[in-house]
């Protein structure tokens, strides 16, 4: 394989972290007395982050001081009960186990507050990946391309040798805001035919078939640090 970095979104893209997601916004509605959604609402929510998803699960006309409660509140909740059915796609530790054993970088990236990016990721895939980041301060969430530049940069990489893969339009922009190649997923958030909407150019539908895209033709990797990145 010609990349030297695999930076990869994480939900829905090597977690399906959706019950957890829907059980949360769920709870915080039903703290402040508002109906329950669907999943597949929870579904086509996400992608942008927290207020993101709760501006778009709370009824319509909601007044603006009452989704901040919800939200201020499903933050810590989902935090403290982001484990209990979360769970990483099929084939997905086998695939990045072999591509860490050949050499290759890995970074998740997510709009997922960085502590609860940080966390996942060594929960679910401890000592595979360089990086892990997160929606904070300094980094704005996607599809800005904050968290690819930092992640690309704590690996003393250029992003001509990485390659970003996502589930989502959102996922579909950030690569293109930062000017690298991108593969689309379809196991995720959204469908084959959304992803092509949103201008996906290659799609894989399982593990393999990422894999498979991983190890065509990609630019030839450019200089870098000395192993660059901490372990996580």
């Amino acid at each position: 394989m010609r990349y030297k970095a695999v930076l990869l979104d994480m939900d829905g893209t090597v977690l399906d972290t959706l019950e957890d997601l829907a059980s949360a916004v769920n709870h915080s509605l039903e703290r402040f007395g508002l109906p329950q959604v669907s999943v597949e609402q929870v579904r086509a929510s996400l992608g942008n982050g927290a207020a993101w998803l709760i501006g778009h699960c709370v009824p319509e006309g909601c007044p603006k001081a009452l989704e901040e409660r919800v939200l201020a509140f499903y933050k810590p909740y989902y935090d403290a009960h982001c484990r209990e059915r979360t769970r990483p796609y099929e084939g997905i530790p086998a695939l990045l186990a072999a591509l860490r054993r050949e050499g290759v970088k890995l970074a998740i990236i997510s709009n997922k507050p960085d502590p609860a990016v940080r966390e996942l990721a060594a929960a679910f895939f401890p000592g595979l990946l360089s990086a892990a980041v997160g929606e904070s301060a300094r980094v704005r969430r996607k599809p800005n391309p904050d968290a690819v530049l930092a992640a690309a940069e704590s690996l003393c990489l250029p992003l001509s040798a990485c390659v970003y893969v996502g589930d989502s339009e959102v996922d579909i922009q950030t690569a293109k805001n930062a000017g690298m190649d991108c593969i689309s997923v379809s196991w995720g958030f959204r469908s084959r035919e959304q992803l092509l909407e949103a201008g996906a150019e290659k799609i894989a539908d399982t593990a393999a078939a990422l894999e498979r895209l991983l190890r065509e033709a990609a630019p030839e990797p450019e200089h870098s640090c000395a192993d660059g990145g901490a372990v996580v």
